[in-house]
C-alpha cells in the first residue's frame, strides 16, 4: 500500500472514530438540561429496506444516518488530531 493510500485510510478511520463517538456522547448528554443540545439532530436514509429477490439469493438493503451536533464536532475534531498526527 503506498503512503497516500495509508493516510487516506488512517483519516476514514479518525472520520469513523469521530462519528462514533460523537453520536455516544450525543446520546449520554441527552438528557441534561445545559447539554441537551449536543443530541439536536437529523435522521435519514432508507425507511424501508429495499429487497432484491433472485430466485437464489435474496439481498437486502438498508441505510440509514443519523447525525446530530456532537457527530459534527467528532468529525471536526478527528479531521484536526489527523492534520496534527
Amino acid at each position: 500500500m503506498a503512503t497516500k493510500e495509508k493516510g487516506t485510510l488512517v483519516l476514514i478511520i479518525f472520520i469513523l472514530c469521530g462519528i462514533v463517538l460523537g453520536g455516544l456522547i450525543g446520546q449520554l448528554t441527552k438528557d441534561i438540561s445545559w447539554l441537551s443540545w449536543l443530541s439536536y439532530g437529523k435522521e435519514f436514509g432508507l425507511v424501508d429496506p429495499i429487497t432484491l429477490d433472485l430466485g437464489v439469493v435474496q439481498l437486502t438493503i438498508g441505510l440509514m444516518f443519523d447525525i446530530n451536533v456532537s457527530s459534527i464536532i467528532g468529525i471536526a475534531i478527528a479531521i484536526f488530531i489527523y492534520r496534527r498526527f
